[in-house]
């Protein structure tokens, strides 16, 4: 089928812009060459594909989820190595998916959107990128949260004499053996490098502000046997990763999203785990969580708690009061010393979505829509905003299963909404602001008493009122249920 067959717009307007070459991008561009909905192009203002997975790059960089459970359902890879699988076999998939798929000639890389604003007379979205402007009759965007930088604000930043990059940007080129290395921040990204890292500095200084709950990770190589199996009996194949899914979805069904007894369940084990690795009762203290499993992201590591056991690596709990040119003084005046600092301080989620440059119908921007919380009509369209449609938008992230299976039915609501529209010779949508409404109070309703809410519960999962604008408070199949078709009664259509 030609990428454009069927297509009745005027030469040079896009049927579909999607922005971002990760995860999202690709599964939409996919499911538009399938459904024969074009002309479609992919921008990515990186330089390669892969999205989050192309630019973290980091040491021991890899996925907290299953490689079988995290990868799209219709381009599934029988030959995984590993049972968690690590960066670079994340990105040679998506490269592999990119180009398997026919959608290398629809990528525009090293293209950055610099404005988005909606044409109302012609309804269509006037794109400004760093390579020239483009119309597009619907914008798809599929960057995710997981793009900006967060920088902690700590006096001295900039003064600091030595080599300091954020995790998502490592520098490769920096030597760290023989150096004396500081790490502040302690989540997903520190849990995965810190092991490393602490191999090569003759002295690592970890810089903890918060403990995380950490689980066993039970990682494994993945045998050629197995790999072989799931080549000849794609029935086996599916049925593994169907497995997966119900292990990880069960977390939710059974409790996972409030305080229950799997919470004082999880607990329980992840103690057991700390006290195992971590024998000193001292540091053992340090790094035992004061809040409730679940309220922040759970962390799954075997090499973590061992590292810190090492003479070369010292756990620090205190404040710090100012960087220097020549280390970190703390709040007591005690001073640590640094030749390297790297910052393993996650994104700014909510940032990266009010930074986004669209200005809706009627001159309304996203940032004046989200002025009081950001929000969206099953995380995917805002009202206002025509033909625009957010993959892995607000309250879409998970907190015990694969976000591939959200992103999978976000493609599938913005694709059959576009789908409609040229079957009905239309050439706009828009979410109606009572259906936008009544999905997020029954969103905040959720939250309201669950484990991320609760109890004073404090992450980056929240803004900065507090409101919870990452999470969805629900199992997987319920959100599937309710989004992966667009209703179109929850739409004004012209």
């Amino acid at each position: 089928m030609s990428d454009d067959a069927g297509s009745d717009l005027p030469s040079g307007i896009l049927a579909v812009l999607i922005v971002g070459a990760g995860f999202s991008g690709l599964a939409m561009g996919i499911r538009c060459r399938q459904a024969g909905l074009g002309p479609f192009l992919i921008l990515d203002k990186g330089d390669g594909i892969g999205g989050t997975w192309h630019a973290n790059t980091y040491p021991g960089a890899a996925c907290d989820i299953p490689s079988h459970l995290y990868s799209l359902s219709y381009v599934p890879k029988s030959d995984w190595s590993r049972l968690y699988p690590q960066q670079a076999e994340i990105k040679a998939y998506l490269e592999d998916t990119a180009r398997e798929h026919g959608l290398l000639p629809h990528l525009r890389l090293r293209t950055a959107v610099t404005g988005l604003a909606w044409d109302e007379a012609e309804a269509l979205w006037r794109v400004e990128t760093s390579r020239g402007p483009l119309l597009a009759r619907a914008i798809v965007a599929g960057m995710g949260g997981l793009h900006h930088p967060a920088l902690p604000d700590i006096p001295g930043r900039d003064s600091f004499a030595g080599a300091a990059f954020h995790s998502a940007a490592w520098d490769h080129a920096c030597e760290l053996r023989g150096k004396r290395v500081g790490v502040i921040g302690t989540g997903a990204s520190a849990v995965q490098f810190v092991p490393l890292v602490a191999q090569e500095a003759a002295h690592l200084t970890l810089f903890q502000r918060t403990p995380a709950w950490i689980m066993p990770k039970r990682d494994r190589p993945i045998g050629e046997r197995a790999q072989a199996a799931y080549r000849r009996l794609p029935l086996a194949r599916r049925l593994f990763r169907e497995r997966l899914f119900w292990i990880h979805e069960l977390r939710a069904l059974l409790g996972f999203t409030r305080v229950s007894k799997l919470t004082d369940q999880a607990e329980a084990i992840a103690r057991r785990h700390l006290a195992r690795a971590v024998p000193d009762r001292a540091l053992r203290e340090k790094l035992t969580p004061r809040y409730r499993l679940g309220c922040k992201r759970v962390l799954i590591s075997d090499d973590f708690y061992p590292a810190l056991m090492r003479e070369t690596v010292t756990l620090e709990t205190g404040r710090i009061a100012r960087i220097t040119p020549g280390g970190a003084v703390m709040e007591d005046g005690s001073e640590h010393a640094l030749d390297v600092l790297v910052y393993a301080t996650g994104f700014d989620v909510t940032g990266s979505f009010r930074s986004l440059p669209v200005t809706g119908r009627g001159g309304l921007t996203l940032a004046e829509a989200w002025r009081d919380g950001m929000g969206a009509f099953q995380g995917i369209a805002v009202a206002g905003f025509p033909n625009l449609f957010l993959l892995m938008g607000p309250n879409t992230g998970l907190g015990h299963n694969s976000v591939i299976l959200m992103i999978e039915a976000q493609v599938e609501h913005a694709l059959s909404g576009l789908l409609a529209l040229k079957r009905r010779g239309l050439s706009a949508m828009e979410v109606r602001p009572e259906a936008q409404a009544r999905f997020l109070a029954g969103v905040q309703a959720r939250l309201a008493d669950s484990i991320w809410q609760a109890g004073g519960c404090r992450s980056w999962y929240q803004d900065e009122t507090g409101r919870n604008a990452a999470i969805w408070p629900g199992s997987v199949l319920a959100y599937r249920r309710g989004a992966r078709r667009a209703r179109l009664s929850d739409y004004r259509l012209r």
